[in-house]
């Protein structure tokens, strides 16, 4: 049996065991709970010190050249960080080359210019501590688009008009001056009346004209005074021909520039052949004036009159009959040019080329 003595012992020592055990296990309670807070803490001053220490920055270098690949200096880089509104700015060396440091990693926009030139855009990303070099940049001459508005005056759309007017040639030979085929013509000037007077008068086709009514005159005998030859022939070729210039420089310049009225025949070419017809006849009594109205053609009957009125002055002395001369040649003349204005309206544009280009609301 275990004496009293080992029974106190062994008590002790267990009571050693027991309070040995508690220790520990108290230790262990206080040792967990203080290792996770130093342990996040840890983290957390790791994680905070990579997230704030800066990158390093990195650069962008390139060369601008021209059409021809010379270099350009002085050339405007402007960098511009994608979502930032700070810019970084540098301007190219005589070499063309440009450097732009310091640039913070991340996308970018790059904008190249010089004067004359048209600028060029790129955009390129850059890493930390990276140099991003852009190939060479070519720079064009800068397209210009100039758009010019030029307001012709009156008088120059009328000359323009008049440029077309002498094309008019029948059958590409007769002149055919004094009609105008635009819808909207331009009133003339005085100046572009005596233009038109002289052109026609002096065509070598109108020489010819006279030369055969002169031999009509002459093979029917008409004007006996003058006799018949060469000499005969003369005189009724200057008669004829005095008729057809005073006519049309005082029917066709002097009056329409006194009266204000326009001289030339107004084309019709629309509506029916009855509307046209009568606006032929009529186109010998009514005229349009300068400021666009119809009114009576005092010039075209005053030219002709006066015709008649000369012609007392170089017919033989024999063929006078006064008056009656003034009117008969009037006559004459007025039923020949209005003769004239119904082919010029059925006729006459069909057979003549060159004439201005008419919309189809014109035919």
């Amino acid at each position: 049996m275990p004496t009293s003595g080992s029974v106190k012992k062994r008590l002790t020592l267990d009571r050693i065991r027991l309070l040995g055990v508690i220790c520990f296990a108290l230790l262990c309670s206080f040792a967990a709970p203080a290792q996770t807070p130093q342990s996040v803490t840890a983290t957390e001053t790791s994680t905070n010190s990579q997230s704030t220490f800066p990158q390093t920055p990195g650069s962008v270098t390139g060369r601008v050249v021209d059409q021809s690949g010379a270099p350009i200096g002085g050339a405007q880089v402007t960098l511009a960080r994608v979502g930032q509104a700070e810019k970084q700015e540098v301007s190219t060396d005589v070499n063309g080359r440009f450097t732009l440091p310091q640039v913070a990693p991340g996308a970018f926009h790059v904008t190249i210019a010089a004067e004359g030139l048209a600028p060029q855009d790129m955009e390129g990303t850059v890493g930390p501590g990276e140099g991003y070099a852009i190939p060479d940049v070519m720079l064009v001459v800068a397209t210009q688009h100039a758009e010019v508005q030029v307001a012709l005056t009156q008088e120059e759309i009328a000359q323009e008009q008049i440029h077309d007017q002498e094309k008019q040639r029948v059958f590409g030979i007769i002149p055919n001056f004094y009609v105008t085929y635009d819808r909207h013509p331009v009133p003339l000037t005085v100046k572009q009346k005596f233009h038109l007077a002289y052109k026609s008068s002096v065509d070598p086709i109108t020489f010819v004209g006279v030369g055969l009514l002169a031999g009509a005159d002459q093979a029917g005998n008409r004007w006996k005074g003058y006799g018949q030859g060469a000499d005969g022939y003369a005189k009724r070729y200057g008669a004829t021909y005095a008729n057809v210039f005073i006519g049309t420089y005082i029917g066709g310049a002097i009056l329409p520039s006194v009266l204000k009225q326009d001289p030339r025949y107004f084309y019709k070419g629309t509506g029916s052949k009855k509307s046209r017809l009568l606006y032929a006849l009529s186109s010998q009594f009514i005229a349009k004036g300068d400021n666009g109205k119809w009114q009576p053609n005092y010039s075209n009957i005053g030219g002709d009159l006066a015709a008649g009125a000369f012609s007392n002055l170089y017919y033989p002395s024999s063929s006078h009959h006064g008056a009656s001369l003034v009117f008969s040649t009037a006559l004459i003349r007025l039923g020949e040019t209005t003769v004239a204005a119904i082919f010029q309206e059925f006729f006459v544009p069909k057979l003549t080329p060159n004439l201005p280009t008419r919309s189809p609301t014109q035919q």
